[in-house]
């Protein structure tokens, strides 16, 4: 009888491992417990009211997420959906009822406004996929272009406030018990999923992230793939941004300042592998409210602010190392 050899363990251990990603079920009796423990320490929290307030606070982020994930799954990573929310944010808010310009276009204002960010993601996506600069370097300075494109909008004149009512409070407003911004994000959700797994563009990107060489064997046109799923996220981040500004009530350059240390860990922690071809929107999109649930319930259980960042910082390292440990091999890592 001969002795196991580490090539025999491996698999083992990576078997192992790869448990401890958290699936749909994983994910939901993680919701579960977290509602339970947090109702215990704040009857507050399992409140209509506040459960109504965190579907409001998770309707921006889930949106942003779908086209995240989409990136994800091929194995790039998106960095601009901050700087484009801005950028199309500021640019609604200024085409709509507002008190500095006498410029409302109407219902025109949206398409303007995430055509915007289609543009932005289309550029992108052409980069990438034809000069093959780093999806990291390339969203890194879209971000800072949507940015720039967002304070060149909002300028040195007074602070631009929506002066609709009904635009403001359209967010907030509650259809068959729910916010209507969640309603919006629950239709981008349903689309993101639809498209993900039962569309040639999700099957492809899918398959670019798990082996983009057999995919461009097998005759798929990666490089007009790579810019669709750019392309979609800009539309998506321009209509969180339009969304953002909306239950805020007035443009800011920064409007979408904080969500890429939420989207981006969701989606790592509902098992979207940073090196593609793994995961899904809805898993991403469980990872949302997970986040978002622990912040509020952190918040009303009085925990400081300084705390809460260490517990979103160690959550992201964990699923980080559950998720790339695996695949260490694939990835190249190094020690």
């Amino acid at each position: 009888m001969t002795a196991p050899t580490a090539d025999r363990q491996t698999p083992d251990m990576r078997l192992i491992l790869s448990r401890l990603r958290l699936g749909p079920v994983g994910l939901i009796a993680a919701l579960a417990v977290l509602i339970l423990v947090f109702s215990f320490l704040n009857p507050r929290f399992a409140s209509i009211e506040n459960l109504q307030n965190v579907l409001f606070q998770v309707s921006v982020p889930l949106i942003i997420v779908v086209g995240t994930t989409l990136v994800i799954q091929m194995g790039s990573i998106d960095l601009a959906p901050e700087g484009i929310m801005g950028a199309a944010g500021m640019a609604w808010i200024l085409l709509s009822p507002n008190s500095r310009l006498d410029s409302d276009i109407g219902l025109w204002a949206w398409p303007v406004a995430l055509g915007l960010g289609l543009g932005l993601g289309l550029v992108t996506g052409l980069i990438y996929a034809k000069l093959k600069v780093p999806s990291f370097v390339v969203t890194l300075g879209t971000w800072y272009v949507g940015l720039g494109i967002a304070i060149l909008l909002y300028g040195n004149d007074l602070l631009p406030s929506l002066t609709s009512e009904g635009l403001a409070r359209w967010p907030t407003q509650v259809t068959l018990g729910l916010p209507n911004s969640f309603w919006l994000a629950a239709f981008v959700l349903a689309g993101g999923v639809l498209l993900s797994h039962y569309t040639h563009l999700g099957r492809g990107l899918m398959a670019i992230g798990n082996n983009e060489g057999i995919a461009r064997s097998s005759g798929m046109k990666v490089d007009l793939l790579k810019i669709a799923a750019f392309t979609i996220a800009g539309v998506l981040s321009a209509l969180a941004g339009i969304l953002a500004t909306m239950q805020l009530g007035s443009g800011s350059p920064d409007i979408g300042f904080g969500q890429l240390f939420t989207v981006i860990p969701a989606a790592v922690i509902g098992g979207t592998a940073l090196s593609g071809g793994e995961g899904g929107v809805m898993r991403s999109a469980l990872g949302v409210v997970l986040l978002v649930i622990l912040n509020n319930g952190l918040v009303l259980a009085g925990v400081d602010p300084d705390y809460q960042s260490g517990v979103f910082g160690t959550l992201l390292l964990v699923a980080i190392i559950a998720v790339a440990w695996p695949q260490r091999g694939r990835l190249k890592v190094a020690k």
